[in-house]
């Protein structure tokens, strides 16, 4: 099985539930953690859950990335924090992947100093996964929606890697044979976009390797459309905003309206397993993590307000990766670029 090194220390909620959700893996699967962090924090918060000693060690850094620091100066100053100790103890070979719901921005710059980049890659593309309707049994609930933020603008040759990558992700981890990928456009004519998205339309459509369905549109984000949707790292970090604030517009809008009226809120009581069904849809911090992909080592990414089951998840998400040998499949998938 493979070694998670897991950033204890990143995220709004760490290292408590950083903690206990690797504890929750130690307790229900086969796969090894290396919790890195503060050792002292780490230990009393272990003393507190049931977990398997045999499944976790932990390794000591003294240093944290705040949430909120600017990416650059990270790298510079906090070079003992975990996020870097945990990137680096993969590069090194002690573990197989990290895991980490820290600072984003400190994590793309970390994966991109002490990983490499895979053969023919010129960029790395964060990824996310996001949940939206199906259309078929079978189908995944969960689309994959890439670059979010690592590369803010892209050219053609660029996307049409992402698209390549995360294809590849899609075949392993959702098990899909052959995932449909769309890319996200102001409309689905193939002349929409400006040039460069003209042009990464045409390739993509002669891709053998792709099952491109062409042109999305931003409601097809939710939709059953595409599998994978190809973006630039500006407008995929927007939407992803966008579809993370859904369930919290419409929790406050139901309390809201449940406060000024009486009727109202009768008729919030009768709609609340919708109401509680679309909350748990758009709720984030249930689906694990997401990768950055286009390096030789898998790095998943949490959100920062992942709390112990979303990072027990991603953890999972992790050693499947691993396991199902991504990397591997990009540089197959890549290598059969025309």
């Amino acid at each position: 099985m493979p070694i998670i090194a897991v950033d204890a220390m990143g995220g709004d909620h760490a290292p408590e539930e950083i903690v206990r959700g690797v504890a929750e893996v130690s307790l229900e699967t086969d796969i090894d953690c290396l919790l890195v962090g503060h050792e002292g924090r780490i230990q009393a918060v272990l003393e507190e859950v049931p977990y398997n000693p045999e499944r976790i060690a932990v390794l000591h850094a003294r240093d944290a990335v705040p949430m909120d620091e600017d990416a650059h100066e990270a790298m510079r100053t906090r070079k003992d924090s975990s996020l870097m100790v945990a990137v680096q103890a993969v590069a090194g070979g002690r573990a197989d992947a990290v895991v980490s719901a820290g600072n984003t921005g400190a994590a793309v710059l970390a994966a991109s100093r002490w990983f490499s980049l895979l053969p023919g890659i010129r960029r790395a593309a964060l990824a996310c996964v996001h949940p939206r309707m199906t259309e078929y049994p079978g189908q995944d609930p969960l689309a994959l929606l890439l670059d979010v933020g690592a590369t803010v603008h892209c050219e053609a040759d660029e996307l049409v890697y992402f698209a390549l990558m995360g294809s590849a992700y899609a075949r392993r981890i959702s098990k899909l044979p052959n995932p449909r990928v769309g890319l996200l456009n102001l409309g689905v004519e193939e002349t929409k976009g400006g040039p460069t998205l003209v042009e990464v339309h045409r390739r993509l459509r002669g891709q053998p390797m792709i099952d491109f369905v062409g042109n999305v549109e931003g409601n097809d984000l939710v939709r059953g459309r595409a599998d994978v949707i190809v973006c630039e790292g500006y407008v995929g970090n927007v939407a992803l905003k966008l579809l993370e604030g859904v369930s919290e517009v419409l929790v406050d809008v139901a309390q809201a309206a449940a406060e000024r009226k009486l009727v109202w809120r009768v008729g919030l009581r009768l709609l609340s397993r919708g109401i509680e069904r679309v909350s748990a849809l758009t709720d984030f911090s249930r689906y694990g993590g997401a990768p950055i992909l286009g390096f030789d080592k898998l790095f998943i990414k949490c959100h920062g307000r992942s709390r112990a089951r979303a990072v027990a998840n991603a953890v999972k998400v992790a050693a499947k990766a691993v396991r199902d040998r991504v990397p591997e499949e990009i540089v197959d998938a890549v290598g059969g670029l025309r």
